[in-house]
Order: structure tokens, then C-alpha cells, then sequence
């Protein structure tokens, strides 16, 4: 899909911005696990929060394209700059296609200039990708909601203003699903966010654990007003956040990519380059190939997505084979490096750190592969 002029610029930005502040000094932040304070701001400054917000509300809105153009600049720079806008975006992209004209007005303006960033709440100590076993349980109390329950793996939870929590309103219902709102909660009384949790990657932007415990919210905080229809609202969200993770292994994968191809042109082994070698050309093909396949996927599932179309299977085919793909050029980049790829000298490491991240994340590919098997059938139901 051809980006517009604008969006063009857009994406040229974000890669002037990864190239000029960003390579050169991950490891300031990286390696003692640091929040990169003055890399964030940056990003409010360049209007990188305001990507899926319309322009009446102060964002800019590209298509979902563009966002995953952006998305892989910044993760082949260092993939925790592109974690800060993931969340971020997905509740973003609810609260502009189901929020109330309220909810719109209150939060959309703030979340375009980064004075909010929100993250999104699903996963459970003791549920990871079962979210029909949600235990988190909003119950009605007066003319409140308490919320009670705990959330686990939250990014960006410490610097967010704002939390789209998916939980159950009714206990009742048959199947769980349609019991389950999501509720936009901001922090408060009621809600403790544990301390980081120590990561192998995806290090610099935290993830923790969100306890409620009876955490009041009024009815304005249910996404669209009407309770109990956040389970396909958040699904239909998942199908940003599924692209965007394709697209953070997308540039971890080129990075990687990059990486090899730079050194296999420098290093020489029995008088000529290392790439000339069949084993190491071989590898940097079927790199490049995978690469380029898992780049299209992506761009097939945005299409779809920007058209309005359903892209649920298209979403989980590009988070899936984006995810598996980035993580073999990070250990076949290791391969073309030989010693030196296992050394904190060279970056290779860290892409092999952080690419298990978006295999195990906005559900397990394990997930991915349920949810692609049940749409395929459903499409060429017989």
C-alpha cells in the first residue's frame, strides 16, 4: 500500500528521529534498564501519541499503514520506543471508534499531545491469554461501578494517566464475554501499581502489575456508556495492537537484517567477504526473503483494516509470522556475526532479547494460530 505525501513525511521523520537521537544511545538506557525520559518527550514534541487521533481533536489520524511504518522505524532503533505508543494507540483507536462524544472531548485532545498516554489492561496473573477466565469484576455499587481485581504485564503503567481495563460488569452472562466492559479508569484510590518487573528485553519502558481494590469509576467510564459490549470492542482493538506488534518485529527484524548484511561485508574469512560464502549468502537470503514476505502480511492486514474491513485472521497472520520471523533473523544475524554476536560489543544481542517479546505478546502465537484456524474456517465454513 503507497503511503500519501504526508504520511510519506510522517515516516521520514520518525526515521530522521531514530537515526539522528536514538542509534548511538540505546545503551545509555538499555543496559541499567533506565525510562527514556527525554526520548519520550521528544516523541510528544514530534506528535508521535497523535498518529490514530483525528484531527479535530489534535491528532493527525494516518491510516493504519503509515502507523505501521512508524511503528517499524522506531522498533529498528529500539523497540521499547515503539512499546511506549503501542497500548497507547489501541486505546486510542477506542475511544475514536466506540467513545462517547464526551469521552472523545476529554481524552482524545490530551492523548494526541501526550499529556495523557494510556495503556491497555487484559492480561491475569493467573490467566495470560485466557481472557474468558477474567477475574477482575467491576460490581455496582450505588450510582458507582468498584472495580476489584488484579492485571499483570501492563506497559507503560507507571507514566500512564489512563488505563482501558477490560473486566466483567456481568457475572451472569452466557458465555463470560458478554458479561465484559471496558472501563476507562485513570489512577487513583483504589488502584496500586506494583514496581516494574524485571524483563530479558523490552528493557527502559516498564511493565507492572495493577491491583484494584475497590477502585470507584462512574458510568461515564464504560467505553460507548452502554455496559457489557467490551469484549468485541477490545477485539476489534487487538486488531491494532496485533499489526503493531507485527510491526515492532518488523523492525527488530530489518535492524537485525541490516546488521548482518553491514557485517558480512566487513568481515573476511579465507581472503574475500564472508557473504561470498554459500552458508552466509544463504543466510542473508533467506533473511531478506522472510522479511520482505512478513512486511506484506502486515501491510495486507492494514489494508484491511483501513478499508473497515474484518482483520482479525489477517492481524494474527502478520503478528505470527512477523513475530517467528523477526526472532530467527536475530539468531541467524548472530549466526553471521560468529563470537561477536554474542558480545554486548555489537546489537545483535539485544535484537535476540527482544524479539521474544511479540511472540509471546498481544497473545501467545500459540493464541494466533486458534484464532487464525477458527476465522479460516468460518470464512470457507462448507
Amino acid at each position: 500500500m503507497s503511503l500519501t505525501p504526508d504520511e510519506r513525511h510522517v515516516v521520514d521523520l520518525v526515521a530522521d528521529f531514530v537515526d539522528r537521537r536514538v542509534e548511538g544511545r540505546v545503551r545509555e538506557f538499555e543496559e541499567d534498564d533506565v525510562y527514556p525520559e527525554e526520548f519520550i518527550e521528544e516523541m510528544k514534541e514530534l506528535g508521535f501519541f497523535g498518529l490514530l487521533v483525528p484531527a479535530e481533536y489534535g491528532g493527525v489520524q494516518v491510516s493504519t499503514a503509515c502507523f505501521a511504518a512508524v511503528t517499524e522505524e522506531l522498533a529498528r532503533g529500539w523497540m521499547s520506543l515503539a512499546g511506549a505508543i503501542g497500548g497507547h494507540s489501541v486505546i486510542t483507536y477506542l475511544i475514536r471508534t466506540f467513545g462517547t462524544p464526551e469521552q472523545k472531548s476529554r481524552y482524545l485532545p490530551k492523548m494526541a499531545e501526550g499529556a495523557i498516554r494510556a495503556t491497555m489492561a487484559l492480561t491475569e496473573p493467573a490467566g495470560g491469554s485466557d481472557l474468558q477466565a477474567m477475574r477482575t469484576v467491576a460490581v455496582r455499587e450505588g450510582d458507582r461501578w468498584s472495580i476489584t481485581g488484579s492485571k499483570t504485564w501492563i506497559s507503560n503503567a507507571a507514566h500512564s494517566g489512563l488505563i482501558g481495563l477490560l473486566c466483567v460488569t456481568d457475572r451472569a452472562a452466557t458465555p463470560a464475554h458478554k458479561g465484559m466492559s471496558v472501563m476507562l479508569v485513570e489512577p487513583g484510590e483504589g488502584l496500586v501499581i506494583s514496581k516494574k518487573l524485571p524483563k530479558l528485553g523490552y528493557r527502559g519502558v516498564e511493565a507492572c502489575e495493577l491491583v484494584f481494590d475497590g477502585r470507584k469509576v462512574d458510568d461515564d467510564a464504560i467505553l460507548g456508556g452502554v455496559p457489557n459490549l467490551g469484549w468485541s470492542q477490545m477485539m476489534r482493538g487487538l486488531e491494532v495492537g496485533r499489526i503493531q506488534v507485527a510491526a515492532r518485529a518488523l523492525g527488530v527484524g530489518q535492524a537485525a537484517l541490516d546488521a548482518a548484511v553491514r557485517y558480512a561485508q566487513e568481515r573476511e574469512s579465507f581472503g574475500k567477504p564472508i557473504w561470498k560464502h554459500q552458508a552466509v549468502g544463504n543466510l542473508l537470503a533467506d533473511m531478506a526473503t522472510k522479511q520482505r514476505a512478513a512486511r506484506l502480511l502486515t501491510l495486507d492486514a492494514a489494508r484491511k483494516l483501513d478499508a473497515g474491513e474484518r482483520a482479525d485472521m489477517e492481524a494474527g497472520m502478520a503478528k505470527l509470522f512477523a513475530s517467528e520471523t523477526a526472532m530467527q533473523i536475530a539468531l541467524d544475524a548472530i549466526r553471521v556475526h560468529g563470537g561477536y554476536g554474542y558480545s554486548k560489543e555489537y546489537d545483535v544481542e539485544r535484537y535476540f532479547r527482544d524479539a521474544p517479546l511479540m511472540i509471546v505478546g498481544e497473545g501467545t502465537n500459540e493464541i494466533q494460530r486458534n484464532v487464525i484456524a477458527a476465522q479460516l474456517i468460518a470464512r470457507n465454513a462448507i
